[in-house]
């Protein structure tokens, strides 16, 4: 399913709908985009949506941020943890291959940026979200792309879509 915002209004209300159809038991997200095509920024308006009060930042350079004073949809905590695999290196990944399982279990939010560079460290039952942007044109639009690996995310996607139309976005 694939998702296009017109402005950051448009991504505030997809961050939205995220964050209130996140499982109760978490999720591991995985981010797939170019430079530029606003991984971090999404990311950043879901946290604030869960409930994270603290400053949101890209770990480009420290691989991982935790986030914490977010909260599942039940009011339980619900740690976030955001990692960025951009400035690692085959050795580099192996470094935190550990800590990809560790933060791949339920009751927490894990999202990867720059996933593509997981080298299929990646847990198989993942929420995939590419986002891009028209290369040629200077505007807010985006497009979001889910897709569920594992069948326990079909049902976050559906549920995603269903508000999305509610919403008045086009779906493909």
């Amino acid at each position: 399913m694939k998702i296009k915002t017109k402005n950051i209004d448009d991504t505030k209300i997809l961050a939205k709908i995220f964050a209130k159809n996140l499982p109760d038991k978490g999720a591991f997200v995985s981010l797939f985009g170019d430079i530029g095509a606003g991984k971090t920024a999404f990311l950043r308006l879901v946290f604030k949506e869960l409930g994270v009060k603290e400053k949101i930042t890209s770990p480009s350079f420290v691989i991982l941020n935790e986030y914490t004073g977010a909260k599942n949809s039940s009011g339980k905590p619900l740690p976030i943890y955001h990692f960025d695999l951009y400035r690692l290196e085959n050795e580099g990944l192996e470094t935190i291959k550990e800590e990809l399982r560790e933060y791949s279990k339920a009751e927490i939010l894990t999202c990867v940026e720059w996933a593509d560079f997981g080298s299929g460290e990646l847990p198989y039952s993942r929420l995939n979200i590419k986002v891009s942007y028209d290369e040629d044109e200077y505007n807010d639009i985006r497009y979001y792309e889910f897709e569920p690996v594992g069948a326990e995310y079909e049902d976050f996607i559906e549920k995603i879509a269903y508000d999305a139309k509610k919403e008045g976005f086009y779906l493909e």
